[in-house]
């Protein structure tokens, strides 16, 4: 669950009110496919249940990662405005919070205070996805894909202090 609690945790409330007014829920049936490489999406994903495969063509489609509850998708091509990478497809039905890519671009214009904590916490979880990128490179000899597994220990120390209050947000936005 490691992204969407960077996220959550690094949000005030009136931000987190910001998400739940903005985002809706959206239901993705087992094998739909939610984002396609190489095609722009207009979304920030949170994913709320299900399991995601994530798949890239230069590894021939092969599969390199399961996603599930409490990620985040499509930070990546929201950052850098280039369409995504790898392609995710639903591997159980799933739930994902759905935040417009037009919405949240102008919110970030717009509200300072809101940008700083967003960019924050995209930052710190990207760079956390390197760290440990980095360490399951050397560390993963198998061509089994990888699924992210999270302990206490594991956590970014900007987000271990708020972690109660992250985990409540999210599981609010499941419960929505």
């Amino acid at each position: 669950m490691r992204k969407a609690l960077y996220l959550l945790a690094a949000l005030n409330d009136r931000d987190f009110e910001w998400i739940l007014k903005n985002g809706k829920r959206t239901q993705i049936p087992v094998g739909n496919t939610l984002i396609i490489e190489g095609q722009r999406i207009d979304a920030l994903y949170i994913v709320l249940a299900g399991m995601f495969s994530v798949s890239v063509q230069a590894k021939g489609g092969m599969e390199i990662a399961r996603i599930g509850g409490g990620e985040v998708l499509g930070e990546i091509s929201f950052i850098d405005s280039r369409p995504p990478s790898a392609t995710v497809m639903a591997q159980a039905d799933s739930a994902v919070w759905v935040i417009s890519r037009s919405q949240l671009n102008m919110k970030l214009s717009q509200d300072v205070a809101f940008a700083s904590h967003f960019y924050q916490a995209i930052a710190t979880f990207l760079s956390d996805r390197l760290r440990s990128t980095v360490n399951l490179l050397g560390d993963n000899k198998s061509s089994e894909p990888v699924v992210a597994e999270d302990t206490q220990d594991s956590l970014n120390p900007q987000v271990a202090n708020k972690l109660e209050l992250a985990k409540a947000r999210l599981e609010w936005l499941m419960n929505q």
